[in-house]
């Protein structure tokens, strides 16, 4: 009888997917590894998010170390030192403000320290009649302090390069709101401000400014004197209007709060002859002097400032706050009008003993 032949095992095959169980297993181990150390949550608050400020002056491995420590749970810290001893991240610390949302994985958290990716501040400006106001706003929301602020826009050596002067500084403030580092410093805040008033004042406004005859700080000064008459937007045009025929004609503007204003309090009620004498010498008196003041009075809204460029074509050259105190204004264009006018105002305070 012939022998039966016995078959041979696939040995090569058998290899051949022990190894691919091998690095499947290998490649799944290495994968939850690499997620327990990196991807994997690594906050140890329970709020929303943490902010991480790092100050230029602090921005070295023993405050760092401490403020990761905070926000970190133990694997996320060793892991963050790990990284960091690595990268050589001690060397080049970004100082910034870095906001950290809950669960962050510390790949997330280390890439952006190491990267600088910094969350902006918002810096929301309105309306600041003073450089000192400006800078307590600026100064509560960078890192550098009021007084920083303060100073370098008071120095017209820190200013000349922006291409503007003590009195026509604050032409470069636009109202809006804003994005910046908190680590900018006044330089840099002077900067952002002259880079956004250079992209307010596009060929439509500065053509606008041309027929007026104005400059553009012209046209934020009287903007600013507009904004302190007035919170009615539907009448701003209208009002400049008047200061704008006023200018043509070379009358005085009269402007009540460019006398508010040299005297230094815009809490002033009514304006009397004797706040009108006690800032006789001032440049801001628009009652004695001819012309627009050296500068504005605040930093007027946007829409403020398109009001005088887009301002009515009128005749009037008077105008007096309504007697029923709604806000709103009458308009003349005669002496006589606008006495009357004044009368029926005058009587309305009377009545309310507002001196």
């Amino acid at each position: 009888m012939a022998k039966k032949q016995t078959r041979k095992k696939p040995v090569k095959k058998r290899s051949n997917l022990i190894s691919f169980v091998l690095l499947s297993v290998l490649a799944f181990v290495s994968a939850a590894f690499f997620y327990v150390l990196f991807l994997r949550p690594s906050t140890s608050f329970n709020a929303e998010e943490a902010t991480l400020y790092i100050p230029t002056k602090k921005a070295n491995k023993s405050f760092v170390k401490q403020l990761v420590r905070k926000h970190l749970k133990p694997v996320g810290y060793t892991t963050f030192m790990a990284l960091s001893e690595w990268s050589g991240y001690w060397a080049a610390i970004k100082p910034g403000r870095y906001v950290i949302e809950k669960n962050a994985s510390i790949f997330t958290i280390f890439r952006n320290l190491k990267g600088g990716r910094q969350t902006p501040v918002e810096l929301t400006i309105n309306k600041f009649r003073t450089k000192r106001e400006l800078a307590k706003y600026v100064g509560g929301k960078l890192e550098c302090a009021e007084a920083d602020i303060y100073r370098f826009i008071s120095n017209d050596d820190s200013i000349q390069p922006f291409g503007v002067k003590q009195e026509t500084l604050m032409t470069l403030i636009i109202p809006n709101t804003y994005e910046i580092y908190w680590n900018s410093s006044p330089s840099d805040f002077m900067k952002r401000m002259t880079k956004e008033s250079n992209s307010f004042w596009n060929d439509s406004r500065i053509d606008n400014a041309k027929l007026l005859g104005l400059s553009k700080e012209d046209v934020i000064t009287l903007a600013s004197i507009v904004e302190e008459e007035t919170n009615n937007n539907k009448e701003k045009p209208t009002m400049a209007s008047v200061y704008i025929n006023r200018l043509n004609k070379g009358m005085p503007l009269g402007a009540d709060p460019t006398i508010k204003y040299a005297v230094g309090d815009f809490s002033i009620k009514r304006v009397t002859f004797k706040h009108i004498s006690s800032t006789a010498s001032s440049p801001y008196n628009t009652y004695r002097n001819k012309g627009l003041p050296p500068g504005p009075i605040c930093t007027p809204s946007i829409s403020s400032i398109d009001a005088v460029l887009k301002a009515e074509k009128t005749d009037f050259l008077f105008f007096c706050a309504n007697a029923d105190f709604s806000g709103s204004h009458s308009f003349a264009s005669t002496e006589d009008e606008h006495f009357e006018n004044a009368r029926k105002y005058r009587r309305a305070l009377d009545s309310l003993r507002i001196h």
